[in-house]
Order: structure tokens, then sequence, then C-alpha cells
């Protein structure tokens, strides 16, 4: 009784803190709400640190499942890709809060019951602190100290709050060979100027700060070192900022890596970043994909990409989002070209196009532009305190000339306001139920057999994948890392196989199809013939001789 009344508290103060909750959660309310999860939910979650990071933060990982969660496949979700990317770390928390919720369903229970979720909810939390800060600007790199502007020293030219008001803007600053002009529909917007129309700029634009080490280079050196996202070792970008002094040089990434590693039963990875292959799906490239070195989507994989995106468009009417390609050294393509699973990534959110309202004499935007465009929406929908009104300063690096701070403020345009969050997690939440549903699944099919005299028996069967999803990614197939489908025919005392193999491993099996196979066995009594793989789970049959 008492346990039952720890179990219903605990539910209230959860779903209390969640409905008092206003804005994106800090570390130590992440924390909180992971380790609430363990205490609510026992026998389906449990979590471990992975890693410790230099700004003295707890990585965590959740496992979510019933039974033995190791021998079912598996989905890795992963957020915090981005230290600035805030709505991650909320879908991945939230999708693993929604989950659990759920788990009093049949369809959850069913489906905790045959698949495993890898929860990893910040993997930026040195990041993504910066928003919580007295001084908020957008931070991607974690704790680690670097010398970015490679002069020998150290952090030396870090933002600098000019105005005062505890975030980093713009400072613009009028000069006859500024690259930038006014927005001609929006007077508060700098756009580019385009020289090849015979435009000219009338400002400089730089992030706010001064030039603290007189190299004539503004904010280039800054605490927050390595960018997770950019650590990774495909196509790793050495010798730009961010990236590390080599591939998986951080705590955080090599933590991630040896984790996935180990776990060889996922067969997918959905994570939260800029990076966006499931609004648009990456296109295959023959050239690219036959290279040795192989450069982009095998055709087979890149039409699981289609498929996989197709749901994703229906479940969150993300179609219209923006595309972005991967720079290198991010987790999505890691996730593919050197993990080898199915990896998918989205912001999970975009700011809409905002049409003009003609009520309010307004006109269609003459030059798109996402501050432009950001500043019409939020207008639309009534969010204020997005935008710092521009405001003259004395700038010490421009003495006698005219500058202003001011402009658009910082994680807005890539984080929307947190009142329209619960539902974005409850769309994503039911995106990656229904790709569950795509999981490879093994069956073994029209059994027949066959006796020829002398004790033998001719044994015929079709090996079967029922999910969507292949057994593995065709890119997979190269991959030593990846556990193929084993196929055992375990035999008694009496018994042995003549003809066929006893144990035999299978390339991909795609969805929907199954593969023949065939042994002649000599003996009486009953064999069990089982097929599986981490990816796939396991089925075995008895058969009679």
């Amino acid at each position: 009784m008492r346990k039952q009344l720890t179990a219903i508290l605990l539910a209230l103060v959860c779903g209390n803190a969640l409905q008092a909750q206003q804005d994106y959660a800090p570390y130590q309310q992440q924390t909180s709400r992971i380790q609430a999860l363990t205490k609510q939910y026992p026998q389906l979650a449990s979590v471990k640190s992975i890693a410790h990071t230099q700004g003295n933060k707890e990585v965590w990982m959740l496992t979510i499942g019933s039974g033995n969660t190791g021998a079912k496949p598996a989905i890795a979700i992963v957020g915090g890709v981005e230290g600035n990317h805030l709505l991650g770390t909320e879908l991945a928390i939230g999708f693993a809060e929604d989950l659990l919720k759920g788990s009093t369903t049949d369809s959850i229970k069913a489906l905790l019951a045959k698949t495993t979720f890898y929860v990893f909810p910040n993997m930026s939390p040195d990041a993504t602190e910066q928003y919580f800060a007295a001084l908020k600007f957008e931070r991607q790199g974690n704790a680690t100290t670097t010398d970015d502007d490679r002069d020998g020293k150290t952090d030396e030219d870090s933002f600098d709050d000019l105005d005062g008001n505890g975030k980093i803007t713009w400072v613009r600053v009028e000069s006859p060979l500024g690259e930038y002009k006014l927005h001609p529909d929006d007077p508060r917007v700098l756009i580019k100027a385009d020289v090849a129309k015979g435009e000219k700029g009338k400002y400089l634009l730089i992030a706010e700060g001064i030039d603290n080490d007189k190299d004539n280079q503004f904010n280039e050196d800054g605490p927050g070192g390595v960018w997770f996202n950019k650590n990774f070792t495909y196509k790793h970008p050495s010798f730009t900022q961010g990236a590390g002094e080599y591939a998986v040089s951080e705590k955080e990434t090599r933590a991630i890596t040896d984790q996935l590693f180990d776990l060889f039963n996922i067969y997918a990875v959905v994570s939260f970043s800029s990076n966006n292959n499931l609004s648009t799906p990456i296109a295959y490239n023959a050239a690219a994909a036959n290279q040795r070195i192989v450069a982009g989507y095998i055709e087979a994989d890149a039409k699981a990409n289609a498929l996989v995106s197709e749901l994703y468009n229906k479940v969150t009417g993300m179609k219209e989002a923006p595309k972005a390609n991967a720079a290198g050294g991010d987790f999505l393509s890691w996730g593919y070209y050197h993990y080898a699973r199915y990896s998918f990534s989205t912001p999970g959110w975009f700011v809409p196009k905002a049409k003009a309202d003609t009520a309010k004499k307004e006109k269609a935007l003459t030059v798109d532009d996402p501050v432009a465009n950001y500043l019409r929406w939020a207008a639309q929908q009534g969010i204020t305190n997005t935008f710092t009104p521009w405001k003259a300063i004395q700038h010490p690096d421009f003495e006698g000339r005219t500058a202003e701070v001011g402009g658009i403020d910082p994680y807005v345009l890539i984080n929307p306001p947190y009142k329209l969050v619960p539902e974005i997690v409850k769309k994503h939440t039911s995106f990656v139920v229904q790709l569950a549903g795509y999981q490879p699944e093994l069956d073994i099919l029209n059994v027949k057999t066959e006796k020829l005299g002398n004790g033998l028996t001719r044994i015929s069967l079709d090996v079967a994948n029922k999910g969507l999803l292949a057994s593995h990614t065709k890119l997979g197939e190269r991959s030593y890392w990846i556990k193929r489908i084993q196929v055992k025919v375990n035999t008694g005392g009496n018994q042995s196989v003549i003809s066929g193999r006893k144990t035999q491993l299978l390339n991909t099996l795609d969805g929907l199809s199954s593969q023949p196979l065939t042994w002649l066995v000599k003996g009486s009594g009953k064999i069990t013939i089982e097929a599986g793989s981490p990816t796939t789970g396991t089925v075995k049959t008895d058969i009679n001789l």
C-alpha cells in the first residue's frame, strides 16, 4: 500500500512539475525529470551516467523496455546534438516521459515487449546551460579549453555585453565598405547587399563584442570549446572552430560511440539537430554511393530513408522544413556511414512562412530573409521580447563612427516558444512509436518436410522479414561490426545435417521479403531451427523428422 501511495504521489509531483514548467529545462531540472522516470517506472526504465563532462555535468542514458532489453531490436534517441538547440533535449526527454506515461495501454505494453529504446537526453549539457546563464548567447561547444584562433592563447576574445541586457545580439557599424544594407520591408533587419546587382552595403555587422586581443577579429576565441556535432569521424572538419584537435576527442563523443558500438541490437538512430533528412530524404547518388570510400547513400538505404521521411511528414507536418546539408563531423552522417545503421535527424520545428496580413495592409516580403520572416510571424502570433531594438553605443574599436547594438535575440530562430513544445513532443513521440512499427521482424514460414527413406528427411522453409525496414542497412553488409542473421539447425545425438549448412549467416533481408533454405537431415525425433540477429530478434521452430 505504501509503495502504491509513493507511486501516486510521485506521479502527481511529476505531473504538477510539467504543468508548471514555463520554459526550457536547465540541467538540474532535466536530471530530476530523468531520475523521476526511473522511480515511477522501475520495471521499464533505468538510467546511468556514461560520461562526466569538463563542466562537471553527467551525460545520462535512459534504457526503456520490458524484460531483457538487450535481446530486442532497439532505437536510439539522441538530444542535445547541438548546444543551442534546446528543443532537441526537450524532444528526447519528452519522448521518454510520454512513452512511459502510456505504458499502461495495451499498444505501448506490446511495443515495449518487442522494442527497446535507448534515450540520450542531452549530449551537450555544458553548452545548453548557456541559455540559463547570466550572459545568454548561442553556445555550441563544451567546457574544453580551446585555442580557436591558434594564437597560443585560450578564451581571450569572447563576447561582450555592450548594452548590459544579459544577452548577446549584434553590432552594426555604418561603413562605406559594409556588406549589409537595411531590409526594404523591415528596417530592423539587415541583409547582405548583392554586389552582382550593383547594390552597395551600408553597415558592417558583427556579433556583440569588442576586439579584446587586438587582432582585427571579433569574438573568435571565447569559452565553449568543442562542438558535439563537429567531433565525429565522417569527414571530420579538422582545424576548424569547434571540431576538436581530432575526431572523437571529447568525453561526450567517445562515450556515446562506445555505448552505441556495444549495443548491437540498435537498428536505427533518431537524433534532433539542424541536420534534416526526415523532412526531405537524402537522394540516391550513384556516383557517390559507388566510390571506394562511400560518400552517398546506397540505393536501398536511400529508399528506406524516403519511406521513413514519408511517415515523418505525415505524422508531424514538417514537410516544408528548410533543407539542411550535413557539414562533416556530424552525428547524423556518422550514424549511417560509420555506424552503418539507419540514421535520421530533424530539427523538430521551423519558423513557418509568414503570410502577409491583408487586413493590416501588409504586403509580401520582397526579399526572403529568415529574420524578417520570423519577426512578421512572431508579431502575428503575439510573441514578444525576441528582438532587441537598435541602440547607439560608443564602440572602442570604431571611435567616431556610428555604431548600434541590437537585433534578433539568441536562440529564437531555432527554438519555438516553450508553449508550443508539448504539442511538438507529442507529434514526435507518435512518429518514433510508428517508426518502431516498421522495424525488422523475423518469422519462419512455409515449413515442409519430406521423408526420403534410410532415415533421411528433407526440410525446406522460408526465413522471412515481416517488417518494412531491412534487417540491417545495405551499407551494413560491408561492416564487420554488424551482426548478421544467423540460422542454426540444432540437432541431437542421433541426428546429423547431411546437406546444407548447420550454421549460416544471411546478408541483408529486405523488408517484406524472405529467403528459402533447405537441408537434408539424417536421424529421427525432433530438431529445432532458429534464426535471429540483434537487430531482428530471434525465432525458433521445432520440426519432427
